[in-house]
Formats: C-alpha cells, sequence, structure tokens
C-alpha cells in the first residue's frame, strides 16, 4: 500500500503551497492528461492516466511510495475520493481541495447557491437529472458527454428554464453563455461544462436572513402530506376521488420523490399534483377540461411549486409524454389504465367506485405484470362538537406495482 495518498483539487489556478509539497514528493500521479502536463509533476515519478477511478485506485493501492491523485475542482465533491475511501482499496487520503465548478459556475453567474440542488448528468442519470430540473427553481447540473445542454434541453420540451452555461471553468477557454432551454440544442458545447438551470416557483421566501439548510428546505412549505380539501378547487367541489384520506393513501402507494416524474390523469382540483409536487418530484398534470387545468395551475402557484399543465384527452393525449415513474389514473376508467400501463412505470394507482369496476382493473393490470393490491377505504367525517356524522366517502383503492427487477431496468 501507497505510503500517503493525496488528493489535490485543481481549478485552473496556481497551485497552493501544500500542494506543490505533496506533488514534489511524489513518486506515482494520477490525473487526466492535461494535470500529468503540469510542470510541478516530478519528471521521475510513475504516471497514471485517469480512466478508471477504481482501476486507478488498485494501482495506488499496490504502490510503495507516495502517491498523488490529482481532479479538476473540489474533489471532495462528487469526486474521487468517495472511490478512493471505498472500504475495498482501503486507502486513507489527505485532500487538498481547490473551488468545485458549481461554486466556480454561481460565481460567474453573481447568484448565490445555498438552495440550489446540485445533480450529476450520465448518461444513465440524465431523465433523472431533467426531472429535478423541471421540478426546483435553481439547479446545478455537473454535465458529461452524451448528456449535456443540448440533451436536457431536448428533454426539457414543453417547460420553459433558462440556462447558463459554463465551459471549461478555469482554463484560457472558459465561456459562459445565457440561452433558453429550448435553444441549448441548438448549439455544440465544449466539455466539461456545468449548466445553471433557473425557472418556474420560487417557493416560499425563507424568514430572516436566510435559509438554514442547503438546497430545498423541507420546513418552507405547510405540514402534511395532504392539505385540507378547502385549500383547492377555488371553491368548487372536489371530484369523488380527490378527497383528503383518499389523496394520502394514494401518495403513500406511489410514493413520489426528487428525480421522479409523476403523470396525475384527471388532475382535477390539482390536488394531488400539487402534493406530489411538494413531495420534490416533477408532475405533468393531465385533464381534458380546461376549468380543472386552470384550477391546478392556481393550486400550483398558492404552493410555490412547479406543475406541467396538459390539457387533452386521455389516452391519446399521452403518447407524446415523456416516461413517468409512477402514475396517479385519477379518471377514463381501464382504458387508461391499460395505456399507462403499456408505458411501464414503476406504479400505477388509482380508485373504482364498484367492486366490478375494481375487478375490471385489477385484471387489466395483473395482465400487464403487475403486482395489484386492492384495499376498500371508507372515511366518515364528524361533527366534533355533536359527533354526528356530516360526510361518508367509500371508494376501492387499486395500486399496481412492477417486479423489483422489471422496475430497477
Amino acid at each position: 500500500m501507497a505510503d500517503r495518498v493525496t488528493v489535490i483539487g485543481w481549478d485552473g489556478s496556481p497551485l497552493t503551497a501544500a500542494g506543490r509539497g505533496a506533488l514534489g514528493a511524489a513518486t506515482l500521479v494520477a490525473g487526466a492528461a492535461h494535470h500529468l502536463d503540469l510542470p510541478e509533476v516530478p519528471r521521475t515519478a510513475e504516471r497514471i492516466r485517469l480512466g478508471s477511478v477504481a482501476l486507478a485506485a488498485r494501482r495506488i493501492a499496490g504502490h510503495r511510495g507516495t502517491a498523488v491523485v490529482l481532479a479538476d475542482g473540489d474533489p471532495a465533491f462528487f469526486g474521487v475520493v468517495r472511490t478512493l475511501r471505498a472500504p475495498e482499496f482501503g486507502l486513507e487520503v489527505e485532500v487538498v481541495p481547490a473551488v468545485s465548478p458549481v461554486a466556480a459556475a454561481f460565481a460567474r453567474a453573481g447568484m448565490p447557491w445555498d438552495d440550489a440542488q446540485v445533480v450529476v448528468a450520465h448518461r444513465r442519470t440524465l431523465r433523472r437529472a431533467v426531472n429535478v430540473c423541471r421540478a426546483h427553481p435553481k439547479v446545478a447540473v455537473l454535465t458529461s458527454p452524451g448528456a449535456g445542454p443540448a440533451e436536457l434541453g431536448l428533454l426539457m420540451e414543453g417547460v420553459h428554464r433558462t440556462f447558463v452555461i459554463c465551459e471549461e471553468l478555469g482554463t484560457d477557454r472558459e465561456q459562459v453563455s445565457v440561452v433558453t432551454s429550448d435553444k441549448a440544442a441548438d448549439h455544440t458545447w465544449r466539455d466539461p461544462n456545468v449548466v445553471i438551470v433557473i425557472g418556474g416557483p420560487s417557493g416560499p421566501v425563507p424568514a430572516g436572513d436566510g435559509g438554514w439548510i442547503a438546497g430545498r428546505d423541507p420546513a418552507a412549505g405547510p405540514r402534511g402530506w395532504v392539505r385540507p380539501d378547502t385549500e383547492y378547487g377555488d371553491g368548487a367541489p372536489l371530484g369523488e376521488g380527490e378527497t383528503e384520506l383518499l389523496r394520502a393513501a394514494q401518495l403513500a402507494r406511489l410514493g413520489p420523490r426528487v428525480g421522479d416524474l409523476v403523470w396525475d390523469i384527471g388532475c382535477g382540483s390539482g390536488a394531488f399534483a400539487t402534493e406530489a409536487a411538494r413531495a420534490g418530484a416533477a408532475v405533468i398534470a393531465v385533464d381534458r377540461n380546461l376549468a380543472a387545468c386552470a384550477r391546478s395551475e392556481a393550486a400550483a402557484r398558492r404552493f410555490g411549486v412547479q406543475l406541467q399543465i396538459v390539457h387533452g384527452d386521455a389516452p391519446h393525449v399521452l403518447e407524446n409524454l415523456p416516461e413517468p415513474d409512477v402514475v396517479r389514473v385519477g379518471g377514463g376508467g381501464a382504458a387508461v389504465v391499460n395505456a399507462v400501463a403499456d408505458r411501464r412505470p414503476q406504479r400505477i394507482v388509482t380508485h373504482a367506485a364498484t367492486r366490478d369496476a375494481a375487478e375490471l382493473v385489477g385484471r387489466d393490470l395483473t395482465e400487464h405484470g403487475y403486482q395489484v393490491e386492492c384495499a376498500l377505504l371508507q372515511s366518515v367525517e364528524l361533527d366534533t362538537r355533536a359527533w354526528t356524522e356530516t360526510e361518508r366517502n367509500v371508494a376501492f383503492l387499486l395500486s399496481g406495482t412492477l417486479p423489483v427487477r422489471e422496475a430497477t431496468r
């Protein structure tokens, strides 16, 4: 095992005294090509071109001497330190950090970033990164080849955002561009780059001088998974599938989370869609009724969340929507459930007013390979002044879940 392993961050500025000292004593240096070309790298040191960090870690673990790993920015922030410290390599490292690309990008933009979401976009995580950009008003995206500004813009069709694209930060070729998301695909962007994605609602303003937690403030909105029915609908009664306790059960079945895309088909008042968005998920709310679309948009504004509203008849309007992770079917019956199941979301939840209707939907979900659960929900509201019944609601709650192996493909 190496006698000493030092990880040095590099942001284009001169190395610190600690960095120069560690590098001067190195007998093995690992880094990208532009790191290995630095004049401070000893001529006699063994050099490893970083491709796979895991392979480099194995070489370092077997080296007898002093090793240095050079990495861009802060190597402890979405960087190589995590891999080097993995139990299978047994490496203890010292870290000499530099300014992270995210901090540098927000500095170039002159913006605070303690309230930003930060995501990494690779080919396999690009869709989830896009969903975070759909759902949150300020996101920094650390991109990679094949998952850059152009790909982000293409996948955000129908959602307007502003992109601040910072290319090759810390080099002589550094460039900062501001474009709308629909124009990002019209350009060729140089790697590496960081994209700051801005737009949508700002959400509740934090009290005092600022927030207390980085990213999304979990205490910024009202407490509770669901809000009372009276806070939705702009005075109009909610539909039979939108009652407070049924919404709570639907949310519990679907479990929307950051990085998910939720479809809410037959969104009605926008109550469920708004509450799924409050959980951090991106939400597309669909309804054939223009008034329902307007109510959903008003609910989103009231609670400071972002919804993409789509007006049209399901299932036809669903054909061009991006792939969902979880879906609530609030209206349309078995035909819509079938169309949704064909798209293979991880979970589907719906309700039925009768047992016959529930059995029909349940059989369809089973034929599509879903594991089906059904529960009869009954809620009774009481006037606690006299403890008399004021309202009773009964519904069959159906949920379909893909087997784990298929759901994680």
